[in-house]
């Protein structure tokens, strides 16, 4: 039996991570947009920028050109597509796809992106632009991978569970046949929205959870921050359609827990020096993406729209855009009027 074929678009420390994972099961070509990084993915196997010190595996094939790395997967095969780009790249990155798609030879191969988030402009979920980008040629089986996972963990081999979100079973099945085994665990759901609601709350919540851990506030100050962090998360999720039982999942709780407290998580570093006293700016300086930054105001904003209460985040945008001090930040959220711990399935304001 021949092995799946699998694309990763997108050679930061996540795409190189999964392209690195699946090449255990699949024929995996990794591409990298800059062309000196996929030389020395291709040649070194090593992403010195994005993971360094973390040798690949010698089978993993690398590219810049977005042509090569298409046929790979628009052959009689058919396979996996891993869209490995920041929400921003998103749209772009699926159009051109799309473009490539339209001239398959074989089956169209599914669609994966890992991204969490908002689109900063328009609030839209994932999920809702790759849908748009594909709406005008065929459109392939889509779905999101997400869960507690730390790429350079991944990238090294160690044990990880992720889901694929997806209405296709199709989207799964690939996945499954791509990753799971060896070193991961993949499960399955239908609860896109709820799963991308997860991924891109539980971001805010880390930076919450780092700021409180840089002023020294102690362990029950984080515990409780995650608690009702997940409630956010859950509130908002349901609104919008998502599944209450999926926050208590790998992509809710899992994911909150590993990103609020693992040193590795960029966004709970960025929470860290933000109650040290560093300045926003200063931080994000290397240019390392930071997605709970990058969503907090759309998240804030769609919580308004449906008027779900999101008292951290709230208290998050006004320290990171407002200038707001971190510690009249949590002296405000603990000024709040007092009420019960389970609130109205609705999750409306009070």
């Amino acid at each position: 039996m021949s092995r799946p074929h699998v694309t990763v678009l997108g050679a930061g420390s996540w795409g190189t991570a999964l392209a690195a994972l699946a090449c255990a099961n699949a024929s995996t070509i990794l591409w990298a947009r800059n062309e000196s990084l996929a030389t020395q993915l291709q040649e070194q196997r090593l992403n010195s920028r994005y993971l360094p010190g973390v040798s690949l595996p010698d089978t993993l094939q690398a590219t810049s050109l977005l042509n090569q790395a298409m046929a790979h997967v628009c052959g009689p095969e058919g396979g996996l597509i891993i869209l490995g780009v920041p929400v921003a790249g998103l749209d772009e990155t699926c159009r051109q796809v799309a473009h490539y798609l339209a001239h398959c030879s074989g089956p169209l191969p599914s669609v994966v992106w890992t991204c969490k988030g908002f689109e900063h402009d328009s609030g839209r979920l994932p999920h809702e632009i790759a849908q748009a980008a594909f709406s005008q040629g065929p459109v392939p089986g889509l779905g999101v991978l997400s869960g507690p996972s730390f790429a350079r963990e991944v990238a090294q081999g160690l044990p990880v569970a992720l889901t694929v979100a997806s209405t296709t079973a199709a989207v799964w099945h690939a996945a499954v046949q791509a990753l799971h085994g060896t070193a991961a665990r993949i499960y399955s759901t239908t609860d896109v929205v709820g799963v991308e609601v997860g991924g891109a709350l539980k971001n805010i919540i880390a930076i919450a959870c780092g700021i409180s851990d840089g002023l020294g506030l102690g362990t029950n100050a984080r515990a409780a921050l995650i608690t009702r962090g997940l409630a956010e998360m859950q509130r908002l999720g349901v609104a919008l359609g998502g599944q209450a039982e999926t926050f208590s999942g790998l992509t809710g709780l899992g994911d909150l827990v590993l990103t609020a407290t693992g040193d590795l998580s960029r966004n709970r570093q960025v929470g860290l020096a933000i109650g040290q006293g560093q300045t926003l700016a200063a931080i994000l300086a290397d240019g390392k993406t930071a997605e709970g930054v990058r969503c907090a105001r759309a998240a804030l904003a769609l919580g308004q729209r449906h008027q779900i209460d999101l008292p951290i985040t709230e208290a998050i945008c006004q320290v990171l855009f407002s200038d707001m001090p971190p510690r009249d930040a949590v002296a405000h959220l603990l000024a709040r009027q007092a009420k019960p711990e389970n609130e109205p399935p609705s999750g409306a304001f009070n």
